[in-house]
């Protein structure tokens, strides 16, 4: 039998240090001197089950000893009703409490009719009266097609595009429409086949890919905003475009002639990019070249006419003098640029030959050179006294017989 079993008898209670259970109450009454022990479970459930039918209005607990059976009152019969609608009510209560994400809103509608858009935090509304719908504001969402349609010039392309999109308004996203996957899809249709069937099926297949992009953007959220269904694209990518399958060979050789024929045209450009400066630069070095040589002539002809002038202001004061130098003058410079010597002697007198045509301080070939040369190689002045002398002798004695030319 258990210790703590009613009406065990004398039973140690272990956290009484050795106390006994009285027995005249059949183990109902327990010890209350000397016994500190926890209280009985059963002694506790049987108060508690006690509170409660007195509560209800139903009996209470046994009678000790004031006179056999307990007396009973009416029962309450809006107590247990009460208890349970109290229950109830924490339990809706506590439904009402929900916590809204960092990347999410909250739209509570209220008997289906908006009331406010709540951020990221924990709320609390009515349950059953109030529905709130989350809907994620950060989160990019995508959308594909792949769709074959008529282009301006009547030909068959085949076009995948792609979407990208952000909800911008989540009251928009909840109520304006009912389904806004399906409304983007069917609106990203018509702007494409908008766009597509005044293009030409060249420009799609070639360098208007990026344009088409652009138009079909830019449609698509004018067809959005129209709608009021609160998105935002981010971007629009146009994956591929393709001719009809039957015909792809013959269209790729037409994209690779043209690819061909824009690479001859840029080649061409770049050369005639590197052959224009240089022939530019050329003309332009031609044309400096040419005043600079109109300069020079000019300059030299100034400077002759200067000389002129300055010579002949000369020749009017001394016409013989003048006369004479200018004789002398040029007959040295035609002599200065001919091999040939010309020497003027007597008939006793010995023929010199003189290399005129060798510089001076070149050694002569000849024998007479070195004898009428000194040791720096000019030509010795007693030569020149005696060539002097026998010229002026034979001029004298021609009585004036060389007639010089101007006199």
């Amino acid at each position: 039998m258990a210790w703590n079993e009613p009406g065990g008898g004398n039973q140690h209670d272990p956290w009484s240090g050795g106390g006994r259970r009285g027995g005249g109450n059949g183990g109902g009454g327990g010890n209350r001197g000397g016994n500190q022990g926890p209280p009985d479970l059963d002694e506790a459930l049987k108060k508690f089950q006690d509170k409660l039918n007195s509560m209800l209005g139903g009996r209470g607990g046994k009678g000790g000893g004031r006179g056999g059976k307990g007396g009973g009152r009416p029962r309450n019969t809006f107590a247990l009703p009460g208890l349970l609608l109290i229950i109830a009510l924490g339990i809706w209560g506590a439904m009402g409490f929900y916590l809204v994400d960092q990347a999410e809103r909250g739209v509570v509608l209220r008997f289906g009719e908006y009331q406010s858009v709540v951020g990221p935090g924990l709320h609390w509304n009515p349950p059953l009266i109030d529905d709130v719908r989350m809907v994620n504001v950060t989160r990019v969402r995508s959308l594909t097609q792949t769709q074959s349609m008529l282009t301006r010039d009547e030909n068959i392309v085949e076009v995948e595009i792609s979407a990208q999109y952000q909800v911008a308004s989540p009251r928009d996203f909840v109520l304006n429409v009912r389904n806004p996957q399906l409304s983007i899809e069917n609106a990203l249709d018509s702007a494409l086949r908008h766009v597509v069937g005044g293009t030409d099926m060249i420009e799609i297949l070639t360098s208007g890919r990026e344009i088409l992009g652009s138009s079909v953007a830019s449609r698509l959220q004018t067809y959005l905003d129209s709608y009021g269904t609160g998105i935002r694209l981010q971007t629009i990518n146009i994956e591929s475009t393709s001719a009809p399958a039957p015909v792809i060979d013959a269209f790729d050789d037409v994209i690779r002639a043209r690819e061909d024929r824009q690479r001859t045209i840029n080649e061409g450009m770049a050369y005639a990019n590197a052959i224009i400066p240089a022939a530019q630069g050329q003309a332009q070095r031609l044309v400096e070249q040419g005043q600079g040589y109109r300069e020079s002539v000019v300059a030299e002809a100034q400077g002759q006419v200067n000389r002129f002038n300055a010579l002949l202001a000369q020749y009017r004061n001394a016409p013989d003098i003048m006369r004479e130098r200018l004789y002398i003058d040029a007959m040295a410079d035609v002599f200065g640029r001919t091999p040939k010597v010309l020497v003027d002697v007597s008939d006793d007198a010995p023929l010199m030959y003189l290399p005129l045509d060798q510089r001076p301080g070149q050694a002569s070939t000849e024998g007479g050179g070195d004898e009428a040369r000194g040791e720096n190689g000019e030509l010795d002045p007693r030569v020149l006294e005696r060539l002097r002398s026998s010229s002026s002798t034979q001029q004298s004695s021609n009585n004036g017989g060389i007639r010089r030319e101007g006199r």
